[in-house]
């Protein structure tokens, strides 16, 4: 394909990441383009998974994402989860944490796939400034100057999470610029800070439990973490993602009875199956000493109760730094089932850039080849 960057594309892509690449990868069309603000694709998909990549989940639903219900679930009923195995055929995966797909090599075997199949010129190290419209031909600008055409826009852009990894907001001012209504980008999937009142948990740096968790509607179980910062943990980080602010209630014993506190004589480091040291610093924290359940006043069981629903209010997140994925973006009441904006012909959004996101578990880089994929079904009855 020639290098002339004043050509008009078929279609144009901004963004080599999950999205983009899948988009390109299922597209018929021979005139096709993408841009990358990197010097490589990619660099997501590389980390996702600890460098395994969770692809997909077998139990995806409507139900693991922060959106608009109704527009998600029509997406996902479009594409299922053997379905992205199918494309990745030629990789090995393995189900495992709760029927997530890990690949059984690396993530890059996922990357080296996506550039083996796509069909397009990728123009690296160029950061999109603007684009506008004229006529039915979009104008793309770089911050080298550099103006690219297209019949057809995708904005593959993501979020702003992992901004070590080279991220962009840019999506959002595209869809800005065209009058499309948008959300800003904030920190999902990411441990919580904490206020003055939960400091102790940072005394408990490197302890582990799996509890449950209560975020408005939602109810969660999982592991969680406790660090230098404050909470972490992969039920902590589903959490976030339904979390705005307010409080959070914690049950840090989901399988144990509280009327099993009562039986024997032994203190309650020895009857709660908890790890000592956390239940020691939470004792300290409330004045209370290591006893039998029985030996403790009114007051001292009320607060040891506190444990099967324990509440407190964040001070905050870790931030975009620690972020897994951003939450926020283009609201999909202005994109319809193919991804195209309703009021802006030929401008498509697709992946982490929409107001959609999964939780951890493969979910949200399924949303990204789901999306990419009916927008590739859209284009390939042009093409």
């Amino acid at each position: 394909m020639s290098d002339k960057v004043d050509k008009i594309y078929d279609v144009l892509i901004i963004g080599a990441g999950a999205s983009g690449l899948f988009l390109a990868a299922n597209l018929k069309a021979k005139n096709v383009a993408i841009l990358e603000k990197n010097p490589s694709a990619g660099n997501k998909i590389l980390t996702s998974g600890g460098g395994r990549c969770n692809i997909t989940n077998r139990h995806i639903s409507e139900q693991n994402y922060l959106t608009d219900g109704k527009f998600i679930k029509k997406a996902l009923n479009a594409f299922k989860f053997n379905d992205v195995l199918d494309f990745f055929k030629n990789i090995e995966f393995k189900e495992q944490k709760e029927s997530q797909f890990f690949t059984k090599s690396s993530s890059k075997s996922v990357l080296n796939t996506l550039l083996q199949k796509i069909n397009a010129k990728i123009f690296y190290n160029t950061e999109v400034i603007n684009a506008s419209k004229n006529g039915e031909i979009f104008e793309i600008l770089s911050t080298k100057g550099e103006k690219f055409y297209a019949v057809n826009l995708v904005v593959a852009t993501g979020g702003i999470s992992y901004k070590r990894l080279g991220v962009s907001d840019i999506g959002l001012k595209i869809a800005q610029n065209f009058g499309l209504k948008t959300i800003n980008f904030s920190p999902a999937l990411v441990g919580f800070s904490v206020q003055k009142s939960e400091f102790w948990f940072k005394e408990l740096s490197g302890i582990s439990l799996n509890a449950k968790m209560s975020v408005g509607d939602k109810n969660l179980q999982g592991d969680i973490l406790f660090t230098h910062k404050g909470i972490s943990g992969p039920c902590v980080l589903n959490a976030s993602l339904f979390w705005q602010k307010g409080t959070i209630s914690i049950n840090f014993l989901p399988n144990f009875e509280p009327k099993n506190l009562t039986q024997g004589k032994k203190q309650l480091t020895s009857v709660l199956p908890l790890p000592k040291r956390f239940v020691l610093e939470f004792l300290r924290q409330n004045n209370i000493q290591d006893a039998a359940f029985s030996e403790y006043s009114n007051d001292e069981k009320a607060k040891i109760l506190e444990l099967f629903n324990y509440r407190f209010a964040p001070a905050g997140t870790f931030g975009f730094d620690k972020a897994e994925v951003s939450k926020g973006g283009v609201t999909t009441a202005q994109i319809d089932e193919n991804f195209q904006s309703k009021d802006i012909k030929n401008l498509y959004f697709i992946g982490e850039v929409l107001d959609v996101t999964g939780m951890l578990g493969g979910y949200n880089l399924h949303f990204a080849f789901t999306s990419a994929k009916i927008v590739s079904n859209a284009l390939n009855k042009v093409y």
